[in-house]
């Protein structure tokens, strides 16, 4: 098992390298968004590097890591719409769990199209406009969270939530994450409450500090957690 989550951190801290860009990212960033010290961070850089990945170490204040070069993928023939359209659909729910992945896809597929395709992208793409409803602005904090969240999910651990309350009590919380649900313009993670022993909502926006477990759990049904209005979709149904 640890092989196996070895190599899905390596493909994500690569991917996470990708999405920084040249702003790239320090050690100690990266421990707190995969959930291990920096040491491990500096062994995992030497393993990518070492299988041929094109990463820039710097030292000093500002340093870190940043992947130069650019990647590469196998040929994709998406039209000039269809790229527009993701793009569309990241700027409508900017905020969205796994956005970061998605604007990373994005950046992929922009780097495999030729000049003239990707100035078309950006051309269209300009006269497309999105209104959004009321976010509340993300800071570097809340962007650790979510992918502890993100992650915690996906792996099927339980994550340990400090979080405040719309009366402004915070308590902390041991919670099984199974959904997250986008409603009144909030996103909110719904998760069998260890600590309470029930099912609760917690929005993303309230919750501080988000910290991933290594403590696997066994999905409940979905059922328990009630059943979604008709006016939503999941993701699954985008097709």
């Amino acid at each position: 098992m640890e092989n196996v989550n070895r190599a899905a951190r390596l493909h994500a801290l690569l991917e996470e390298l990708r999405r920084r860009g040249d702003r790239g990212s320090s050690a100690t960033q990266l421990a707190a968004q995969f959930g291990v010290t920096s040491r491990t961070v500096k062994r995992d850089v030497e393993t990518l590097m070492e299988s041929g990945s094109a990463i820039e170490g710097r030292s000093g204040p500002g340093g870190g890591y940043r992947l130069i070069g650019r990647a590469t993928l196998p040929p994709v023939n998406f039209t000039v719409p269809q790229a527009v359209s993701i793009a569309l659909a990241l700027t409508a729910v900017g905020d969205a769990p796994f956005a970061d992945d998605g604007r990373a896809a994005l950046a992929k597929l922009l780097d495999v199209m030729d000049a003239d395709s990707r100035a078309r992208v950006e051309e269209l793409s300009g006269r497309v406009w999105v209104r959004h409803g009321e976010q509340v602005e993300a800071d570097e904090e809340s962007g650790v969270n979510r992918r502890a969240i993100e992650q915690a999910l996906e792996r099927k651990c339980v994550v340990s939530l400090r979080y405040i309350d719309g009366d402004g009590a915070e308590s902390t919380r041991a919670v099984e994450p199974h959904l997250l649900a986008h409603t009144r313009d909030r996103w909110f993670l719904i998760g069998w409450c260890r600590t309470r022993d029930a099912v609760r909502w917690f929005r993303l926006d309230r919750i501080q500090k988000a910290t991933l477990t290594k403590v696997h759990f066994v999905p409940r049904e979905t059922a328990l957690f009630g059943e979604p209005p008709p006016t939503a979709r999941s993701a699954a149904d985008v097709s």
